[in-house]
């Protein structure tokens, strides 16, 4: 209700006002120099959810001071050697782009800061190099300021709590999955549901990234982050166990192959679905045991005489008891999450919490060093241009143009921000040029400022909680503080006003340019290499005779789901059909691991024919060429299918039934066209 009528974005834009009117005085009552840094830092950690205010700003201090110290280090030493300093800075940055661009979580602030922090410091004092010590212990003071305020304020000031902000999202995510799991067991498909059960990635990543915030919470007792964990990875199942049910139902639907038996089940289970929420934990698990055991009464029997069809339903059976354990588990791991004591809620949430660790990211080298460049070539190629022009206001422009470069080089499309920061700024030259210049020589005293300043910053912040706006207004803010305009004094000087923003649209603009020369592909490269990390990830895995880490590869897998998303949007792909088919290699992942678990329980003797088919489809993926993806070799579907003769004949009932389950997955998501297997129940398996 608060959101309908803007009261969220509203109270927002009250308290971070209220914060850099704070640091601001403060700046001024202790005699800072320079108190539009601290106005700046309180707007750069506001964030609406009091513990991302407190983490961000423990994540600022740190890469702070660091950037700081290392400012110190570098000008002392390499003030006599101009060339060197400029290097030193521009691999100073560059290296703290890389490392911030494999960090991939909220922590990763703490290395762009550290890195722009320096070029901060060291750009404006190089022809003053004895001020450096002074210059950086300010700067620090300035930005912790900032910093404080803006976590005092938001923090304690009718904070907004991660942990009930988690809940609700929990809450919300639990009853997607289980609409989508629902619709996943009609026997007629829904046409959105692939395109929708993909957002699931995309709300897993979101969970991760809240979390990192929680030991920050001083609301009320966090949720432990290993239940977060646990409730990710049962989450991580439903996707691709829906699509797999969803897969083996079509099948049998459309050779009129299920049974009366089987649609009541399929009917009872969507039922269970839909009145998740409202059932108690014991009904819960009640209800999911004995759909499960009604999944394993139906399963065919599995041996040399089974019909394709069976297995199909093998596979259906299986996958919609797993589906259930799946949906059962999050229920549980939420009501985990929202009570206040470590106390396990049931035996089975302390099982699923014990052992828990940090969740597996995809990490792009590739796009860590691309961006590593752009930092060092903006320093390198702008000093040069600064010193050989001679243009006195040209450390601010490489200034800030290593900022920008450093600060959105972790965006899927670093040109998008550069262009409205570019735009917000030009909005905020025009009406500072109004406040410096109009009302400014008009007010005395802090009260009468922060009075003149109010209606602006009010209007600002509260856009700043709009994703339409918040790309324009953020940078407008930042334009308000200038110097000119956040002073212990009226300073005016226009020409001084004037440069200092041509200044700030000239770094702008030079940071697109270097961004657009080193991008010109960047969001293409950017898809061919997570599309080529997945299929590279698929064909180590394939080979390794090592037991399989099923959960870190559907981590993984996710992540590289929720980053191919906007990138494909931008390059003008529909999320819904992308470059390729993400979540069959995901299911493929799965299936791989499957079979080598079954390898390695398998006497040496008879795993020719499993080592033949992990060994071609490593070879496939490896093989595969992101912008001309090539079918899977029919021979490949011949291998699949000697398998599937071998597993069928051992005389180990359970290794033939996980065989089964593992090689129906392959070939269907391999091969979704290729007919039936009725042949290879017959052909004769080498010796």
């Amino acid at each position: 209700m608060t959101k309908r009528f803007g009261l969220d974005a509203a109270l927002f834009s009250v308290k971070a006002y209220l914060a850099s009117m704070l640091a601001i005085y403060i700046a001024l009552s202790i005699g800072l120099e320079r108190p539009y840094w601290a106005f700046l830092t309180s707007y750069i950690v506001a964030q609406p959810l009091a513990a991302t205010v407190v983490s961000k700003a423990m994540f600022r201090v740190v890469g702070t001071l660091v950037g700081a110290a290392m400012a110190v280090v570098l000008v002392p030493n390499l003030v006599q050697k101009p060339e060197l300093l400029v290097l030193g800075i521009g691999a100073w940055l560059a290296l703290c782009v890389f490392v911030s661009l494999l960090d991939r979580t909220p922590r990763s602030y703490t290395f762009v800061l550290a890195g722009y922090t320096a070029v901060l410091i060291v750009l404006p004092t190089v022809d003053v190099p004895d001020t450096i010590f002074t210059v950086a212990a300010l700067r620090v003071q300035e930005i912790t300021i900032g910093i404080l305020c803006g976590s005092f304020v938001h923090a304690l000031v009718l904070p907004q709590s991660v942990s009930a902000f988690m809940l609700q999202r929990v809450s919300n995510i639990l009853a997607d999955a289980e609409r989508w799991s629902r619709d996943s067991l009609q026997l007629e498909a829904v046409p959105a549901i692939e395109k929708e059960r993909q957002r699931l990635a995309l709300d897993v990543t979101e969970l991760h990234q809240l979390s990192i915030h929680l030991p920050y919470e001083s609301t009320r007792i966090a949720p432990r982050i290993r239940t977060v964990r646990a409730l990710q990875d049962q989450l991580s199942l439903i996707m691709p166990l829906g699509a797999a049910v969803t897969d083996r139902i079509a099948q049998l639907h459309a050779a009129g192959a299920i049974s009366q038996d089987v649609e009541t089940l399929l009917a009872d289970t969507r039922a269970w679905f839909g009145q998740l929420d409202k059932l108690s934990l014991a009904e819960r698990e009640e209800a999911a045991i004995a759909l499960q055991e009604r999944s394993r009464a139906l399963e065919p029997q599995v041996g040399p005489e089974v019909s394709w069809n069976d297995l199909i339903l093998l596979s259906l059976l299986s996958r919609l008891s797993a589906l259930v354990d799946a949906h059962r588990d999050c229920r549980i791991l939420a009501e985990q999450l929202a009570t206040p004591s470590t106390k396990p809620v049931s035996p089975r949430a302390a099982k699923l919490v014990e052992g828990r660790r940090g969740r597996e990211l995809h990490v792009d080298v590739g796009g860590a060093t691309r961006g590593a460049i752009g930092a060092f070539l903006t320093i390198v190629l702008g000093c040069a241009l600064w010193i050989g022009s001679g243009w006195h206001e040209g450390a601010t422009a490489i200034m800030l143009a290593g900022v920008f470069t450093a600060l959105f080089a972790a965006a899927p499309d670093p040109l998008a921000p550069l262009r409205s920061f570019f735009a917000g700024t030009l909005l905020a030259t025009l009406i500072g040029l109004l406040y410096g210049f109009v009302l400014m020589p008009r007010l005395d005293g802090f009260g009468q400022y922060a009075a003149a300043m109010a209606p602006m910053l009010l209007m600002l912040g509260a856009l700043m909680q709009s994703p339409r706006w918040s790309g324009i207004a953020l940078p407008m803010l930042l334009g308000l503080g200038s110097p000119v305009l956040v002073s212990d004094r009226y300073i005016g000087g226009f020409a001084g006003f004037v440069n200092g923003a041509f200044a700030q649209l000239v770094g702008i603009l030079f940071a697109i340019i270097v961004i657009r020369l080193l991008n010109s592909t960047g969001t293409h490269a950017a898809i061919r290499r997570t599309v080529r990390a997945g299929w590279a990830d698929i064909a180590e895995r394939a080979n390794l005779m090592s037991p399989p880490d099923v959960r870190a590869w559907i981590n993984r897998m996710l992540d590289r789901i929720a980053l191919l998303a906007p990138r494909l949007a931008m390059a003008g792909r529909s999320p819904g059909a992308p470059l390729y088919d993400a979540l069959r290699d995901l299911r493929t992942g799965i299936a791989i691991g499957e079979l080598r678990e079954l390898r390695l329980a398998m006497p040496p003797s008879r795993r020719g024919p499993l080592t033949e088919v992990l060994q071609k489809v490593g070879d496939y993926y490896r093989s595969l060429d992101p912008d001309r993806p090539a079918p899977a070799d029919p021979i490949l579907l011949e291998d699949i299918d000697i398998a599937m003769t071998a597993v069928l004949n051992d005389e180990n009932p359970q290794l033939s039934r996980a065989g089964a389950l593992g090689l129906v997955s392959l070939r269907r998501n391999l091969f979704p066209a290729a007919s039936p297997a009725r042949q290879a129940m017959t052909i004769e398996v080498p010796a």
